[in-house]
């Protein structure tokens, strides 16, 4: 049985393998223009499309630059993530233009709050991550292979053109992770660029130094999910490493990048005023006062199901630390309807941006983003 022949049976035998649909069908709205895909079955090179940062080792082995993995990885197998694989020497990833996810969003979805407030983002994915959070609410997507989910083809100028047609102001890589898609997503932002748009990412930051260098170029915005502020966590509960996540931070500062960090709330795991405190005065001391911080209420999902909600109190508290340690924007998040949804001036208390959900009202914010009671600028990009 060759390796083809080994696949089939085993994915018709599981019943993993959903291309008539299922539980793991992500694909949104409508598919015409494309061709649905399975990569299990595009075994010819010329079908695809040659990774970046990689080199080449002895016995046709491959060293993965990527992330910080750094996957060795031999002849027709593949690396962490799942969706990058080396055939006789070279290393292919096997999602570029497969998209299983798409969608039009509210920019304040990702969630983008000093970013082009009352937008939409054409939002795209594709299957695969390099972690293992134990809690993904995309787990159907970001923790299968390629060949386990339902997709379409879209090259990066179809993706340009389609976030053009939908009346969106940028392109958002999301849902998954985007770092294992780097090919498709890096040539889709020069696309994105070329037509007018602003190109915006949404990921957990562990990626090496060059490759992120490298984005840095094409991207406008990045919204990073910080798991935590401790290395315990990190390892247990996403199989990741903080302090790569960290220094992809700095960097994205230090390249004048906007950036707004997530950080969602675990129950018992990483609730603890003292991490929150430590966060904060690393984001300080770091990245300065006015990166936003979006403190999100967790919900029980895929493989953490026995903890409860995050109790909204736990949220204020911790949101009242942050503010108490310097930073000047923080918000609660997955809590519509909350005060600590909108944005208030830091100066002077002004709520310049009202927000319920995903319904926004521009209040006191003027032009070039000043505050309209006290001429104050509010960091972001706005215009």
């Amino acid at each position: 049985m060759n390796r083809r022949e080994f696949l089939t049976a085993s994915l018709a035998g599981t019943g993993v393998c959903m291309l008539g649909g299922g539980g793991l069908l992500r694909l949104r709205g409508s598919t015409a223009g494309g061709d649905l895909w399975n990569a299990a079955f595009a075994d010819q090179d010329e079908e695809l499309v040659e990774a970046r940062y990689y080199t080449k080792l002895e016995h046709q082995d491959v060293l993965c630059r990527l992330c910080p993995r750094e996957c060795r990885v031999g002849d027709r197998e593949r690396g962490y993530c799942g969706v990058r694989e080396n055939r006789r020497g070279v290393y292919y990833t096997l999602v570029y233009s497969r998209l299983c996810a798409e969608h039009v969003d509210p920019i304040e979805k990702k969630p983008f709050f000093h970013f082009h407030p009352g937008t939409f983002a054409y939002s795209i994915a594709t299957a695969g991550c390099n972690m293992n959070c134990k809690y993904c609410q995309n787990w159907d997507i970001s923790q299968v292979r390629p060949e386990q989910v339902r997709s379409v083809s879209r090259t990066p100028g179809e993706c340009a053109a389609k976030a053009k047609e939908s009346g969106a102001l940028s392109v958002c890589y999301t849902y998954s992770e985007p770092t294992v898609f780097y090919e498709y997503m890096y040539d889709t932002c020069g696309k994105a660029r070329a037509a007018g748009l602003k190109n915006i990412m949404v990921s957990a930051g562990f990626i090496s130094k060059e490759p992120l260098a490298d984005l840095c170029g094409v991207l406008d915005a990045v919204k990073i999910d910080l798991k935590a502020f401790s290395d315990s966590f990190y390892k247990t509960i996403c199989r990741g490493k903080r302090q790569p996540v960290l220094d992809a931070m700095k960097t994205l500062r230090t390249r004048g990048l906007w950036m707004e960090i997530v950080y969602l709330v675990v129950p018992t795991l990483n609730d603890s005023p003292e991490e929150m405190r430590q966060l904060c005065r690393w984001a300080l001391g770091e990245l300065g006062p006015d990166v936003p911080l979006h403190l999100s209420r967790f919900f029980p999902t895929y493989l953490l199901t026995n903890l409860p909600p995050t109790p909204v109190d736990t949220l204020e508290r911790l949101h009242g630390i942050a503010r108490e340690e310097g930073l000047h924007y923080v918000y609660i998040g997955n809590v519509p309807g909350h005060a600590m949804e909108s944005t208030y001036c830091h100066a002077c208390g002004t709520r310049v941006i009202k927000r319920s959900g995903y319904n926004v009202t521009i209040e006191r914010l003027a032009k070039g983003g000043l505050c309209q009671a006290c001429g104050t600028k509010i960091p972001g990009i706005w215009a």
